[in-house]
C-alpha cells in the first residue's frame, strides 16, 4: 500500500465543505467499530537475550509490510514506535504522550458509568430500558440487553440522511423506526444504538449529560488529565498527537487520505472519546483492578458474557460482556479490554490476567482486517505475553 501524503492546505470555503463531509464521515465510521508528559523511552529492537523484540517485531510489520504509517504500542513502562507520525514531514512517530481517538474503547467508560448507577440502585439490570429511556417503550429490551448487545436493535448510522443534523433521541429513532434484527435476547450484534442508549440513560437517570456524567465520575478522579470529550463543531485532535490516514468514506474512489479531522462530538456514548496510551492504560487498571466498581458488579460486567469468537474482529476464544471483552492469548489465559475502529486509527489491547501487565497498541489507520488485524492483535499478545513482566503498568 502506497502512503499518501495529506492533503495541501485549501481555501476556507473548502475547508468548510470538507468539514461538512467529515461530519457525515466520521459518523458513517462507527459502523466499523467493534472499536503527558514526556515519552517513555523507545525499547530496542532486540530484547535482553538478543532476540529480536516480538513486539517491536510486530510494529515493523504494520508498517514494512501492511502499509499503516505509524504504530505505537506502550505497556505502562516502555514505548514501542514504528513509522512515522507524519508522513507528508516524516515527523517521529509520537510517543504514551500522543493523543489519539479511542473509537469504540469509550463503550468501556459509558457501560462502566452504567455498572456504577447500577450498583447505587438507580437503575436495575434487568428493568425494561424504556423506564429509563421512554422511547424505547414496548420493545422488550431491558438495560443488560443493551450493554451486552443483545437487544437486536439495528444500527442506526445505516439510515441517516447525511444532508441534515439529528439529536441523540433522533438518531435513536431511526433505529426504532425499522424491523429489529432480532427479538431481545435471541442473538448478538454489535450495534452503536445499543450504547447510544445508554448515553440516554445516564443523561434520564443523573440529570446531567453523560459526557459531563462521565467526565466528573471517572475521568478526573483517575486523573485522565488527558482523555477528553471534543467539544461540538471540534474536528481537531488537542495537543500531541499523530496525523491519521485512510480511505475517506465519502469519497471511497479517492483513495488514501488524510483523515485526521473528524466530527468526534458526533462519535458520542459509542465511541466520542479522545486519549492517550497511559490514560488508556490507567483506565483498565482502574476497572479490572476494582477501583471503580464492587466486586459483584465488575464480576457481572466480565461474567454475563456471550461468545463471539470468529464475528467481527474477534478470535476464536473471545466473549463479549458489558462494553468490554476478553481475548485469549497465546501463552495461556487472557486479557480483557475492547477495540476501537475509524478510518483512521485502530486501538486494541487492555489488562491481562495473571498479573501480566497492561498495554495499548495504536496505529495510525483503519487496521481491522487481515495481515494489519493479525499484526494489531499480535503486538497485544506478545506484549502481554512477555516473560518478566508481571505486575507491569500498574
Amino acid at each position: 500500500m502506497n502512503r499518501n501524503r495529506p492533503a495541501p492546505a485549501r481555501p476556507h470555503a473548502l475547508r468548510r465543505n470538507a468539514r461538512r463531509n467529515a461530519r457525515r464521515a466520521g459518523a458513517a465510521a462507527l459502523l466499523a467499530a467493534v472499536v503527558a508528559g514526556a515519552a517513555a523511552p523507545v525499547a530496542a529492537a532486540r530484547g535482553a537475550s538478543g532476540d529480536p523484540d516480538p513486539v517491536q517485531r510486530r510494529l515493523d510489520a504494520l508498517v514494512e509490510r501492511d502499509g499503516v504509517p505509524g504504530a505505537l504500542a506502550y505497556d505502562g513502562r516502555t514505548t514501542r514506535t514504528a513509522g512515522v507520525a507524519d508522513t507528508g514531514t516524516g515527523r517521529p512517530m509520537v510517543g504514551a504522550e500522543g493523543r489519539y481517538r479511542m473509537a469504540s474503547n469509550t463503550k468501556a467508560f459509558t457501560a462502566t458509568a452504567v455498572m456504577r448507577l447500577v450498583a447505587r440502585g438507580e437503575v436495575r439490570l434487568d428493568a425494561p430500558a424504556a423506564r429509563y429511556v421512554p422511547r424505547l417503550a414496548g420493545t422488550g429490551i431491558t438495560v443488560r440487553h443493551l450493554l451486552k448487545q443483545t437487544s437486536g436493535l439495528p444500527e442506526y448510522l445505516r439510515f441517516i440522511d447525511w444532508s441534515r443534523a439529528y439529536t441523540e433521541e433522533e438518531y435513536l429513532a431511526l433505529a426504532l423506526d425499522r424491523p429489529a434484527d432480532f427479538e431481545p435476547g435471541a442473538d448478538w450484534g454489535y450495534s452503536n444504538t445499543n450504547y447510544l442508549a445508554l448515553g440516554l440513560l445516564i443523561d434520564h437517570v443523573t440529570g446531567e449529560d453523560y459526557r459531563t456524567h462521565i467526565e466528573r465520575t471517572l475521568i478526573r478522579p483517575l486523573h485522565l488529565k488527558d482523555t477528553y470529550w471534543p467539544e461540538k463543531d471540534e474536528y481537531t485532535i488537542r495537543g500531541p498527537h499523530a496525523r491519521n490516514y485512510g480511505i475517506h468514506p465519502t469519497d471511497p474512489e479517492g483513495g488514501v487520505t488524510d483523515v485526521t479531522e473528524l466530527p468526534g462530538h458526533e462519535f458520542g456514548a459509542s465511541g466520542g472519546l479522545v486519549t492517550t496510551p497511559k490514560d488508556q492504560n490507567a483506565f483498565w487498571n482502574a476497572l479490572f483492578g476494582g477501583r471503580l466498581l464492587p466486586g459483584w458488579a465488575l464480576r457481572a460486567m466480565t461474567h454475563d458474557t456471550t461468545d463471539v469468537g470468529g464475528l467481527d474482529t474477534y478470535p476464536k476464544g473471545s466473549r463479549y460482556g458489558y462494553g468490554v471483552a476478553s481475548f485469549p492469548l497465546s501463552c495461556g489465559g487472557g486479557y480483557w479490554g475492547h477495540g476501537g475502529d475509524l478510518p483512521g486509527d485502530s486501538v486494541a489491547g487492555g489488562r491481562a490476567d495473571r498479573g501480566r501487565g497492561t498495554v495499548t497498541v495504536y496505529t495510525t489507520t483503519w487496521a481491522a482486517e487481515g495481515d494489519r488485524l493479525a499484526d494489531l492483535q499480535g503486538a497485544v499478545d506478545a506484549a502481554l505475553c512477555a516473560k518478566g513482566r508481571t505486575g507491569n503498568g500498574r
